[in-house]
């Protein structure tokens, strides 16, 4: 009996249904046929039911934070780190200027181009405007729909750069440096029709990023209208300029204009359905291999005749 329980412990079952299943069957019961019983009561070894319940405990390294945490300390949601579209900082002032025809400042173009990035999934959007554009419009900077921006700012998605004024005069802080500053730092785009020269020339780093990163666009008739190519051409497309890791198209191959009279052989650029499945060889290879063919035919018949 105690053989029996020490064997059966080894395979991981527990002592109670051992014992249980040696009452039920005997003492000289053999070994085939505890197992058999064993499986058919159901029991499993503990080994497998440790794997089956996988542990809910996590380690953490000491002195460190779990992400979720540390996520929450940055005021960043776990959305934001999983959103695989890049932040967006756009300049409120530029945008704001260049809907009301750089007569007025219109708070409603910062809504259009902030609904426009919504739409398209963007979670983190800050839009940056001078504070002194919260006081009253006068008649040299007239403001419409100043009360866009309160609702923005309540929504945590304007942000007031900082100015005072110091013996009736206005100090203004540079606006601009704020949004290239968080968008480098974020990775993120620039949202204006400014190109920012004196801050490329004050940072090379910057300069790289203000050239590969900035979104310039077009409002038509109170529309916010980006460019489907904002770096030219030949470069991403907005959808690949827009996100973090960027779709390549499929490349596809045009056929070839000659067909089966071309010369190029494997030099050739254009697509070939009669060579899919052979070795591309150069044309040299390809004029020897076709003269061979036929001096080999024509050795065999020679061959055959002679026997």
């Amino acid at each position: 009996h105690q053989s029996k329980l020490d064997f059966f412990c080894k395979l991981g079952y527990g002592k109670q249904d051992i014992c249980k299943v040696l009452e039920n069957l005997g003492q000289e019961a053999l070994e085939d046929d505890v197992l058999k019983e064993l499986i058919r009561m159901g029991s499993k070894p503990q080994a497998l039911e440790n794997q089956a319940q996988p542990s809910q405990l996590k380690l953490v390294a000491r002195g460190s934070c779990s992400t979720a945490l540390g996520l929450k300390w940055l005021g960043e949601d776990e959305s934001d780190a999983s959103n695989s579209l890049r932040p967006i900082v756009i300049d409120g002032s530029n945008v704001a200027m260049s809907h009301g025809n750089k007569e007025v400042f219109s708070c409603w173009g910062i809504q259009l181009a902030v609904d426009w990035f919504r739409e398209r999934g963007h979670t983190y959007i800050k839009v940056f405007v001078p504070l002194w554009r919260k006081e009253p419009p006068r008649q040299d900077s007239p403001i419409a729909d100043q009360h866009i921006l309160e609702e923005l700012e309540r929504q945590s998605i304007l942000v007031y750069t900082p100015s005072r004024k110091v013996k009736g005069k206005r100090v203004v802080c540079y606006d601009d440096r704020y949004i290239v500053k968080v968008a480098y730092e974020k990775d993120g785009v620039i949202v204006s029709n400014d190109h920012y020269r004196d801050l490329q020339n004050e940072n090379p780093e910057w300069k790289w990023f203000i050239e590969q990163r900035l979104l310039m666009y077009s409002f038509v008739n109170n529309r916010f209208m980006p460019p489907d190519d904002p770096l030219g051409r030949h470069g991403p497309t907005l959808s690949n300029f827009l996100s973090k890791k960027p779709v390549l198209p499929e490349k596809k191959w045009q056929p070839c204009p000659y067909g089966k009279k071309c010369t190029y052989g494997n030099k050739c650029k254009f697509y070939h359905p009669d060579r899919l499945h052979q070795a591309q060889l150069s044309v040299a290879d390809e004029l020897r291999a076709k003269t061979k063919v036929p001096l080999a035919l024509g050795k065999e018949e020679e061959r055959c005749q002679c026997s």
